[in-house]
C-alpha cells in the first residue's frame, strides 16, 4: 500500500511540474486591488456631473463635482482654455453666480455651458492690427471729392494762418475759404442766436448749433497751417458741410463754439 501511494504521489508531482500553479504574494494582491479602484483624487466619493463647455466655437468635455461653486467651475475652465477667471462670463440660463453650487443652479448631466471672454493675447492680437490700420489711413485731402477743390490752390484772399497756435475767434467773420463746390464761403458765429451762419455768393445758411452732431478737422497736406473742416448735421454724407482752407489757429475755437463748449463772451 505504501508503495502504491508513493507511486501515485510521484505521478502527480510529475504532472504538477508540467502545469505550474499561479502564486500571488501579499504585495502583488495589494497592487491589483488598488488598480481596480483608480479615481480622480478627492472626487471619488462625490457626485459628478458631465458638462459641455463651449468657448470660442470649441467644445470641451468636463467632469466636475455637482457641489462645485461657480468660482471653482471657472478655475476648471481656466485649466481647459487658458482663459483666466476674471476674463470669463460663464452662462447657463443666465450668468452663473460664483458663490452658488452647480446643484443649486440645477445643472444636470450633459448641460451646455457657454463661456464668453478673450485671453490677453487675443485682445492684443486684435488691437494691434487696428492701430496699424489707423496709421495707414488715407488723409482726407487725397480723396477725390476733396482733391478736386484743393487742386484749385490756396485762395488769394484767404486769412493768414499760423501753425501750432490756438487763437480766439476774431470779431469779424472768417472769410476767403472754399466750400465743396469750390465757391467762396465765410463763417459767422452768432452767440446770441446759437447759430453758425455759412455765407456764400448766393445765400446764407443759418445752422443751429444744436443741430450740429459733430465736427471733423484735418490739416491739408503740404499746407499744414490750414485745415479742411466739416460740420455734421445728419447721418448721410450729404449732410456734411465741408469748408476748405480754415486757418489752423482757429480750428479748436470753432469746434468749441459750435459744440457748445465755450462761454458766451470767450471769443468775441
Amino acid at each position: 500500500m505504501d508503495s502504491q501511494t508513493s507511486l501515485f504521489e510521484r505521478k502527480h508531482e510529475k504532472a504538477d511540474q508540467g502545469c505550474p500553479k499561479a502564486v500571488f504574494h501579499d504585495d502583488e494582491e495589494s497592487i491589483l486591488t488598488r488598480n481596480s479602484n483608480i479615481s480622480n483624487g478627492d472626487d471619488t466619493d462625490k457626485q459628478m456631473v458631465d458638462l459641455k463647455i463651449i468657448w470660442n466655437k470649441i467644445k470641451y468635455d468636463l467632469k466636475i463635482p455637482i457641489e462645485s461653486t461657480g468660482a471653482q467651475l471657472k478655475e476648471r475652465i481656466h485649466s481647459l482654455t487658458g482663459l483666466t477667471s476674471d476674463m470669463q462670463k460663464v452662462m447657463y440660463k443666465g450668468l452663473i453666480p460664483e458663490e452658488k453650487t452647480l446643484s443649486e443652479i440645477k445643472i444636470t448631466n450633459g448641460a451646455k455651458i457657454m463661456v464668453i471672454g478673450s485671453t490677453l493675447n487675443d485682445v492684443l492680437a486684435v488691437n494691434t492690427p487696428v492701430k496699424a490700420e489707423e496709421n495707414k489711413k488715407e488723409p482726407l485731402c487725397r480723396k477725390r471729392q476733396h482733391k478736386k477743390v484743393l487742386d484749385k490752390g490756396k485762395p488769394e484772399d484767404i486769412m493768414a494762418a499760423v501753425k501750432g497756435t490756438k487763437d480766439n475767434l476774431p470779431s469779424a467773420p472768417l472769410s476767403g475759404m472754399f466750400n465743396k463746390s469750390g465757391g467762396k464761403v465765410r463763417l459767422t458765429f452768432k452767440l446770441k442766436q446759437h447759430e453758425l451762419w455759412i455765407g456764400s455768393k448766393d445765400k446764407t445758411e443759418k445752422v443751429a448749433w444744436a443741430s450740429i452732431d459733430g465736427v471733423v478737422a484735418e490739416p491739408i497736406e503740404g499746407h499744414e497751417e490750414y485745415y479742411m473742416m466739416a460740420f455734421q448735421t445728419g447721418r448721410t454724407e450729404a449732410s456734411w458741410y465741408w469748408v476748405y482752407w480754415v486757418p489752423a489757429q482757429f480750428v479748436d475755437a470753432i469746434k468749441d463754439t459750435v459744440m457748445g463748449k465755450c462761454s458766451s463772451n470767450k471769443y468775441f
